[in-house]
Formats: C-alpha cells, structure tokens, sequence
C-alpha cells in the first residue's frame, strides 16, 4: 500500500527540492535524489509532486489536481449510471417477457 503524507509534508517537501533547484542549478531529477534521500522518499515521488505542484501553478502544461479530481468523480458517477442502467434493462425485459400478468392496481 502507498504511503499517504500529509499536504502539508508535501508542501514542505516541495519548498526544499525549489530551494535545492534554485541554489543548485542543478536537473529536478538530481534536485529529488538529494530531497528524497533526506526525507526518505523516492525521487520519482518526489519529481511528481513537483510536476503536480506546477500544473496546478499554471507553470507546466497538464491536468490540474481539481482537474484530476473532477474527472475520477465525473467516472465514478458514469459507473454508477451505467450500472443502473443495466438494472433497469434488465427489470424492463423481465416484466415485457410476461404480457399475459395483470399487476394490482
């Protein structure tokens, strides 16, 4: 199972590996070795949570993470519809296949 951090954490996380670009000059993935080895997580976490961080700046083309957010929910919703779609297909074809049946009123 992932490990789940806190936002701030990441946010934390994200200012040093900045601080580490800007003093440095060096690439975001030598900048997320040296961060991640000192917090103890991995560098291609970390360069995601930059690239994620700058895309919901505006600085980096891509999805933002509300962006992200409403799509995931926009697909569970369409799952449930689907779903209860099929039922009703279903409860349909099972009360046509009885045309004789009188329902009480």
């Amino acid at each position: 199972m992932p490990a789940v951090y806190t936002q701030e954490f990441k946010q934390r996380a994200l200012r040093l590996m900045e601080d580490h670009l800007h003093h440095t000059q060096c690439s975001q993935w030598s900048a997320a070795q040296a961060v991640g080895t000192k917090l103890g997580i991995s560098p291609h976490t970390m360069r995601g949570w930059l690239k994620q961080a700058r895309r919901d700046a505006g600085t980096e083309p891509g999805a933002t993470t509300d962006e992200l957010e409403e799509l995931k929910r926009l697909r569970r919703e369409n799952r449930e519809l689907r779903r209860a779609n099929e039922i009703l297909k279903t409860a349909s074809a099972f009360f046509a296949a009885e045309p004789g049946r009188r329902w009480p009123k």
